[in-house]
């Protein structure tokens, strides 16, 4: 009967607790703390971005994806595979250090991405580019 009251005491004070907000509901707000691009051979371009407020680590590496697809752009070819991203989070400042190469047509691979689209998405979900 102990373990009874036990529970029932601990049920009670669980159902007057406040509900925690899902995490879909809080606010995102991120804080775009630059972008730095670096040409290493060709097509092979190094991206390393950072920025304040990250969700997870997906967040940045968007952030990294968006500048390598305008910087796609503005060399004149229209797609982009990712090689690989590395992504860090420090006091609150996640960064990302990308390589991508860059190319006129599709690329062969499974991580590719059409500069074009990418772009229009990036802006629409307001991520700064290049």
């Amino acid at each position: 009967m102990r373990s009874v009251a036990l529970m029932t005491g601990t049920i009670a004070a669980i159902a007057g607790c406040e509900p925690v907000a899902p995490l879909a509901d809080v606010a995102f707000a991120p804080g775009y703390r630059g972008i730095e691009t670096r040409l290493l051979d060709g097509d092979l371009v190094n991206f390393r971005v950072a920025m304040v407020g990250a969700r997870t680590a997906e967040d940045v590496s968007k952030y990294a994806e968006c500048a390598a697809a305008q910087y796609t752009l503005i060399r004149g070819y229209g797609f982009a595979r990712h090689v690989r991203t590395n992504v860090g989070e420090e006091a609150g400042l996640w960064t990302a250090d990308s390589v991508y190469t860059i190319s006129p047509s599709l690329p062969q691979g499974l991580k590719t991405i059409d500069a074009e689209v990418t772009v229009a998405d990036c802006t629409e979900n307001g991520i700064p580019t290049v």
